[in-house]
């Protein structure tokens, strides 16, 4: 009876009872250890908590198993952080800055102002041809993939340099070779094919190859049709590549460059320049599709024929 009353001292009422089933399938003496402290019982996780006692007589509540460590539902669990970059505006080469369609007639629209304010801000005329040429450069691209000699030219990607000019050679060209040629238009003109913009605004990898490649044999333009550098040479090389290419950059410039220009220059211009131009444009071949990094030995009168450029008039520009 005593073995009893110490356990409902120290247990609750459903410990108890627990005791009491226990007690009916064992023999009494197996309840009480020989110290006569509570026996020790079997863990059971879904059992109530027990009193222990401790070494000096008291009891105690033992601490409370750990939680175990599941794993939060699916629907409470935290998402995965988006990237804050939005579709589809990824850059796609070194030096791409994606922009919207909103973006690229704003920055049409300014740099458009800007070149017509000032003809040699190179940099702002190169976004406006990178902004506008949405419809002229597919154009070009395929000229150039459907023939031989530009499908090479957009597989090989050659550039054109100072670093991979061999200037030196160039210069020990005869004269009237196209590459010396060249050398004599960056030399007199005191130009740099490096002053070319990256292309940044295309949203395609190859057609801002393409707008690259127009840019890099620009100054070639002006050694075929034998222009130079001032604005009535400008405009005369604009409209030639107007014609040729299409770009509204080009369209811009060739329309709007003659009112810098004076009443003589307008008169050669409207006369003389500008219908040969026109003339030569159309009839010559795509310019984009000569491999001119191989053609440096050929002479400017050879190419010239080649192309379908039609000698440039004996005036003086």
């Amino acid at each position: 009876m005593a073995v009893v009353q110490v356990a409902e001292d120290l247990v609750p009422v459903a410990d108890t009872e627990h005791c009491k089933a226990e007690a009916r399938s064992e023999p009494l003496h197996a309840c009480r250890s020989p110290a006569g402290a509570l026996p020790a019982l079997p863990p059971n996780p879904g059992a109530p908590r027990r009193w222990e006692q401790r070494a000096d007589g008291t009891a105690e509540l033992p601490s409370p198993p750990p939680a175990p460590n599941r794993a939060a539902p699916r629907s409470h669990r935290t998402p995965p952080t988006p990237s804050r970059r939005p579709v589809g505006r990824v850059p796609l080469y070194p030096g791409h800055i994606p922009t919207s369609p909103l973006q690229k007639a704003l920055l049409a629209a300014g740099s458009a102002c800007a070149a017509l304010w000032d003809p040699y801000r190179h940099d702002m005329v190169a976004v406006l041809g990178e902004t506008t040429g949405c419809l002229a450069l597919p154009t070009l691209r395929d000229r150039m993939r459907n023939d031989p000699e530009g499908y090479r030219i957009l597989q090989e990607r050659p550039r054109i340099r100072l670093s991979t000019l061999d200037m030196a050679r160039l210069r020990g060209l005869p004269d009237g070779a196209l590459g010396r040629e060249y050398i004599r238009f960056l030399e007199d003109n005191k130009v740099s094919p490096d002053t070319r913009m990256p292309a940044k605004f295309v949203d395609d990898e190859e057609l801002a190859y393409v707008i690259q490649r127009y840019r890099e044999v620009h100054d070639l333009m002006h050694t075929l049709l034998g222009m130079p550098t001032n604005m009535l040479g400008e405009v005369v090389v604009k409209w030639f590549e107007a014609v040729q290419t299409g770009l509204p950059m080009c369209v811009l410039g060739a329309a709007f460059g003659p009112v810098r220009l004076n009443a003589r220059k307008l008169q050669v211009l409207a006369t003389e320049l500008l219908p040969w131009a026109v003339r030569s444009g159309r009839n010559a071949s795509c310019v984009l599709n000569v491999y001119y990094e191989q053609r440096w030995e050929q002479s400017v009168e050879s190419l010239r024929e080649e192309i379908g450029i039609f000698p440039p008039p004996a005036v003086r520009v």
